[in-house]
């Protein structure tokens, strides 16, 4: 009985093919772990960039700081009106 076989040149070929495929997934996977790493490390300087404005405000109040020089400048807050309710 012979055996149903695809001659060694086209099992190369399909197996260079689906190596290449396994490694694009591969590589994939390992950048979606990266942005997800990054993703997160983003979370955190967003908070400790929270946490510094905080102490920034506690210090010299609601103020604009130029990143250039450091200097700041008071934020004018806008008196918010209450609309009237007419009965």
């Amino acid at each position: 009985m012979s055996e149903n076989k695809i001659t060694k040149e086209q099992l190369e070929k399909l197996q260079e093919i689906v190596g290449k495929l396994n490694n694009g997934q591969n590589q994939l996977g390992g950048l979606e772990i990266q942005k997800h790493k990054l993703n997160h490390a983003i979370v955190q300087v967003e908070n400790e960039l929270s946490d510094f404005q905080k102490e920034l405000e506690e210090k010299y109040g609601k103020v604009s700081v130029n990143l250039q020089d450091g200097t700041y400048k008071p934020i004018e807050e806008e008196e918010v009106v209450e609309p009237e309710v007419v009965e």
